[in-house]
């Protein structure tokens, strides 16, 4: 079995990363989803993210096969229709999370899911959100498996392209 495990990106994966990020921009063109299709994320939010220690990847077997951002409280968590669950605890944000379409299949997710999961709890942090849009059921269903409850919904951009489902963990 092939070494899997996260560490945290570095600038010489930005063009690694980009590249999955690139194909799940394409992935969710092709489900006919509105998400990511703005140009964002791009590069100069992938380098603040790996700046900022946000950004990290999931290696399997030498090769980086996922990237995600793990930011602090997001804004756009402020007003949401609907409740969390934790509304005064910190909690960590799932942000720019995709898979290579290299590694599809793996159920790397299990492993991602599983790494950020055990992150945040290394870091203090007993609470997780995670956004996406309507047509994006990949991201929901994997919300769901993963134990994360819908609270409802929030709004990250103008228009109806901004609305997002939202979900909680809290551990």
């Amino acid at each position: 079995m092939a070494a899997i495990y996260m560490r945290q990106a570095t600038l010489s994966d930005l063009p690694t990363i980009m590249a999955i990020i690139n194909e799940a921009k394409e992935l969710l063109k092709k489900d006919g989803s509105p998400q990511w299709q703005d140009g964002r994320p791009n590069e100069e939010i992938l380098t603040n993210d790996i700046n900022h220690k946000h950004c990290f990847v999931l290696i399997y077997d030498h090769s980086i096969a996922s990237t995600v951002s793990l930011t602090g409280a997001d804004p756009h968590y402020a007003e949401i229709d609907g409740q969390w669950h934790n509304n005064t605890d910190p909690y960590y944000t799932i942000h720019r999370i995709a898979i290579s379409s290299q590694f599809r299949g793996k159920h790397l997710t299990n492993y991602l899911f599983s790494n950020i999961i055990t992150y945040t709890l290394l870091q203090g942090i007993k609470n997780i959100r995670i956004d996406t849009h309507k047509i994006n059921k990949r991201m929901q269903g994997l919300s769901l498996k993963f134990g994360f409850e819908y609270r409802g919904i929030v709004r990250v951009a103008e228009g109806d392209t901004g609305l997002r489902y939202a979900y909680e963990l809290n551990l």
